[in-house]
């Protein structure tokens, strides 16, 4: 799925979308903002690299963050349903990860977790893309993001 088709879809039902990002960095909000047309369906992006930065922007819970870590789905939903709280959007989608290098057994390099937030549902997936390189894992965490706001905009009433 591209941009393309999600600013297609989420115009057609006239919904709003908003992003929080962890380990893309930004780069979810700037491949929905390339295209023509973003500025129709898309409300508005957080980048919350830092857990005080998902704490303060998100609301994050401290108690979330200490027993799942960032990178989890707990996290992933309530940063998910943070952004859709603070913004005029009707879907949501957050990505936490370790894109690379590194990791450890627990939590492995090209984890990551996706939470989507709607009016009417929250649910949480976690990928495993494998030690590919920083690079490549964020490249395909923004493609299945992508590919989830597309999926819950198609499913709209």
């Amino acid at each position: 799925m591209s941009a393309e088709d999600l600013i297609r879809a989420a115009a057609a039902r006239g919904l709003r979308i908003a992003v929080a990002e962890s380990c893309t960095g930004g780069l979810l909000a700037a491949a929905i903002t390339e295209p023509a047309g973003a500025s129709a369906v898309f409300d508005r992006g957080f980048v919350t690299y830092s857990n005080d930065a998902k704490r303060d922007l998100l609301g994050v819970s401290q108690a979330t963050l200490d027993a799942h870590g960032a990178v989890s789905e707990e996290v992933a939903a309530e940063m998910a349903l943070g952004a859709r709280q603070r913004s005029d959007a009707d879907v949501a989608v957050s990505v936490t990860g370790i894109a690379g290098p590194g990791g450890s057994a627990f939590k492995p390099e090209g984890r990551v977790c996706f939470g989507l937030a709607t009016r009417s549902s929250l649910r949480t997936m976690t990928v495993e893309f494998g030690a590919r390189g920083r690079a490549a894992v964020r490249g395909a965490a923004v493609a299945q993001a992508l590919a989830l706001l597309v999926q819950a905009v198609e499913e709209a009433p």
